[in-house]
C-alpha cells in the first residue's frame, strides 16, 4: 500500500468516525410519543387530599414536583402560552388572563407568526408528525400554533358533555398514534371559580377529572404505544377562595408530573427549581429538539435515566 493510498483510507476513517460521532452525540429520542395533559386551575396544594388513584399511580412510577411556579399573573393565557412557548410574558408577550394576541410584541416570530412554540419545532423538525391538541378552554387555540397542528378539536360546552374530550382524545390517540398531543381539561378551572378551590366540590372535580386520565392511560395502552410513550401532567396555576391572578402560593404552585419511558421511578424533585417554560424546554429535550435562542426555559434533566 503506497502512502497516497493509506492518507485516502485514513481520512475517510476520521470522516466515518466524525459523522458516528455527531449522530451518537445528538442522541435518540427519548421516546417516540408524548401525552401531555393539562388541567386549568390544578393547584399543587390539593394533591395530598386529592382522590386521584391514576395521577398519583403516574407519580409512583414516573418523577415529580409540586413546586413548579406559575408566570405572573397567574392567570390562564399568560402560563399556557408560557408553558407551550419556553418564555415568559416579557417576551412572548400574553400577558392576561385570556390573551388571544401578545399584549406586547413578541420579541420573535416563527413562520406562522406566533411565538415559537414546542409544536412548531416537533413540526420543522418532522414535517410527517402527527401533533394533536384537544381542548375544553377556546383560548388554548390561541396559544398553540395551530398551523404546526395536524388535528385540533374544541369541546363546545365541557359542562353539558363532560366526558367528551377524553373519548375524542382517546380515539384519536389510538387511530393516529400521535407524536405529541395535549389535552387540556378546564374543570378545576371552572369549579373553582363556581364553588372554591380547596371545597368539597374541587376535589369532587378532581375525582372525575382523575377518571379521565385512567382513561387517557387506557388509550395509550389499547394504542399499543405505551412502552414508548412519556406522559405529562400538569396545570398552568392553582387558585385561593373563587379566583386566582394573585401571589399567594396557592395560586402560584402547580404539580408537574412526568412518566414513562426513559424517565426515573418514584423521584421528588421539590429542591429543584422549576418554571412554567421549563415545560416547554423538557418536551423538547425528549425528541432533541434544538431551542430558539429566544428560549429561556431549561429542560429538567434530572427526570431522564
Amino acid at each position: 500500500m503506497n502512502r497516497q493510498t493509506l492518507l485516502t483510507l485514513l481520512t475517510i476513517f476520521a470522516l466515518l468516525f466524525s459523522l458516528s460521532f455527531s449522530c451518537n452525540a445528538k442522541g435518540k429520542d427519548k421516546a417516540k410519543h408524548v401525552v401531555f395533559i393539562g388541567l386549568d386551575g390544578w393547584g399543587a396544594y390539593s394533591l395530598p387530599k386529592a382522590d386521584m388513584p391514576n395521577v398519583k399511580k403516574l407519580m409512583e412510577d414516573g418523577a415529580y414536583t409540586l413546586k413548579k411556579r406559575s408566570a405572573l399573573p397567574s392567570s390562564s393565557a399568560i402560563n399556557w402560552a408560557s408553558m407551550f412557548m419556553g418564555a415568559g410574558p416579557e417576551l412572548h408577550g400574553y400577558t392576561e388572563w385570556g390573551s388571544k394576541t401578545p399584549e406586547l410584541p413578541s420579541r420573535v416570530l416563527n413562520k406562522n407568526g406566533i411565538f415559537p412554540t414546542v409544536f412548531q419545532l416537533l413540526r420543522d423538525a418532522r414535517p410527517e408528525a402527527e401533533i394533536g391538541c384537544l381542548y375544553e378552554w377556546e383560548g388554548i387555540k390561541y396559544l398553540v400554533d395551530t398551523l404546526s397542528m395536524s388535528y385540533h378539536y374544541h369541546v363546545a360546552d365541557c359542562n353539558k358533555a363532560p366526558k367528551e374530550l377524553g373519548n375524542v382524545a382517546s380515539s384519536y390517540i389510538k387511530e393516529k398514534h400521535p407524536a405529541l398531543v395535549a389535552i387540556c381539561y378546564d374543570g378545576p378551572d371552572h369549579t373553582g371559580h363556581t364553588e372554591g378551590h380547596d371545597t368539597p366540590a374541587y376535589y369532587e372535580k378532581l375525582k372525575e377529572l382523575d377518571t379521565y386520565v385512567g382513561q387517557i392511560v387506557q388509550a395509550v395502552k389499547d394504542a399499543g404505544i405505551l412502552d414508548d410513550t412519556i406522559f405529562i401532567l400538569t396545570s398552568d396555576h392553582g387558585g385561593i377562595n373563587k379566583g386566582h391572578g394573585g401571589k399567594t402560593m396557592q395560586e402560584m404552585e402547580t404539580a408537574f408530573i412526568i412518566s414513562g419511558k426513559n424517565i426515573k421511578k418514584g423521584l421528588r424533585f421539590d429542591d429543584m427549581s422549576m418554571m412554567q417554560y421549563d415545560v416547554a424546554s423538557t418536551i423538547a429535550s425528549i425528541f432533541n429538539l434544538e431551542q430558539p435562542q429566544v428560549w429561556i426555559g431549561r429542560p429538567m434533566k434530572m427526570v431522564f435515566k
